[in-house]
């Protein structure tokens, strides 16, 4: 496997997917470029997810993290982006991707998004 920047995430069968449980993965060295300034921004990436058959591979995500260092994204964007692409890899029962960026101009972000949506009923 490399050791550059990827946007390619791996995954491994799921070792217990007759049970609940949760994988958290907490990465506080996250960064990404402002796309209106070119300045870095600065995020703890917090991870929690239910597996279903798959996980998803750890060096994988560091790599796939690494890979948004160099280019400008918004928070709201880049959040949503990682929750697109980890669902679309493993289709979890349950995802959620909380980013805290760090203070910029006097103001904090912090955006949450989760698969299954909240918002969305599954009823008819």
């Amino acid at each position: 496997m490399s050791t550059q920047p990827s946007q390619e995430l791996e995954h491994f069968p799921n070792p217990a997917p007759q049970r609940d449980y949760e994988i958290h993965f907490e990465c506080p060295e996250f960064t990404c470029l402002c796309p209106k300034t070119g300045q870095p921004d600065f995020a703890n990436i917090d991870i929690r997810y239910i597996p279903d058959e798959r996980c998803v591979e750890l060096k994988s995500l560091k790599l796939y993290l690494w890979s948004f260092r160099d280019a400008g994204h918004f928070h709201e964007a880049v959040t949503n982006q990682m929750l697109d692409d980890l669902v679309a890899l493993l289709n979890p029962r349950q995802m959620v991707i909380e980013a805290a960026f760090l203070v910029r101009g006097g103001i904090t972000t912090t955006v949450r998004a989760e698969h299954p949506n909240p918002g969305t009923s599954t009823s008819p």
